[in-house]
């Protein structure tokens, strides 16, 4: 396997935090953050690829399902 080098941009703050906990990889972090995420839209896709439903469509469900989600925890959070 080919390996090649990535480089990402992080907010000051971000890398001032990253620095704090240099006994983590970083990088290996990085990379099955990746790697996490392209399975998941490998999952979604193949479930997707025969929808009639539009990107759009998908977007807004997303944000509807976000929402509702933040309400829950949002009111978990309160009750204790």
């Amino acid at each position: 396997m080919k390996v090649v080098n990535l480089t990402i941009a992080v907010s000051t703050d971000l890398k001032k935090q990253l620095d704090e906990n240099p006994e983590i990889n970083w990088s290996e972090v990085a990379r099955q953050s990746f790697k996490k995420k392209l399975d998941d839209l490998a999952i979604l896709n193949e479930f997707s690829k025969d929808s009639a439903l539009t990107q759009k469509d998908v977007e807004r469900l997303s944000r509807k399902v976000g929402l509702a989600l933040t309400k829950r925890l949002e009111k978990a959070a309160k009750s204790n």
